[in-house]
């Protein structure tokens, strides 16, 4: 793997990028048809929802709970979420001395956090879960597709693991790349950046 020269990525990873936000527009796109087909997209907000008189008449078929079109469109919101990060990086964050560690490695732990507690605390769950929930991490997965607390206190494992990678980074400690590495693996795929950072500086 090439090293960075400070405000670019390697080929594969800035390919990813570049395709991954086209997917997240069209992931948007894709949620917003759903809103023209069906008359609760997504039951957990019954609100959002369209007047009779503006939706199309042809409703979506469901997975489980979500019409397809919302389903694929959040999916790949999920894929293709770390390409925001990685675009913030490119533009805020690769002149400065601690600007790899903080975006690559505290934006993901940071988001994960987030999501975690969101998801635990605040999200109104759907009854049955289901396999197709969304999920920002394989930890997160498991906890929206059964309710186990057990899922989300190992996403708040994983997800401080990334906060002490990143401190670990920024303060140049020795096992910072493996901790970086050991979050992004654990976190994928938000942990995407963690993982390439690093792996980047494991290989100096």
């Amino acid at each position: 793997m090439p090293e960075r020269d400070g405000d670019s990525l390697p080929r594969w990873l800035e390919r990813y990028r570049v395709y991954a936000l086209y997917g997240l527009v069209a992931g948007t796109i894709l949620c917003l048809l759903a809103l023209f087909t069906n008359p609760v997209p997504d039951p957990s907000f019954p609100r959002l929802t369209l007047p009779a008189s503006l939706r199309l008449p042809v409703r979506q078929p469901r997975i489980e709970h979500w019409p397809v079109t919302y389903t694929v469109g959040i999916w790949l919101w999920i894929g293709g979420f770390p390409a925001l990060i990685l675009t913030g990086f490119l533009k805020y964050g690769a002149a400065d001395r601690p600007g790899p560690a903080l975006w690559l490695g505290g934006a993901p732990a940071a988001a994960m956090l987030g999501w975690t507690t969101y998801c635990r605390f605040f999200w109104p769950k759907l009854h049955p879960p289901t396999w197709n929930a969304p999920s920002y991490t394989i930890a997160c997965w498991g906890y929206c597709s059964t309710y186990e607390a057990l899922w989300s206190n190992l996403a708040y494992a994983i997800a401080l693991l990334g906060v002490a990678a990143t401190v670990a980074a920024v303060r140049r400690r020795r096992g910072a790349p493996h901790a970086l590495v050991a979050f992004g693996m654990l976190a994928l795929p938000l942990g995407l950046p963690a993982l390439y950072e690093g792996y980047r500086r494991a290989m100096r």
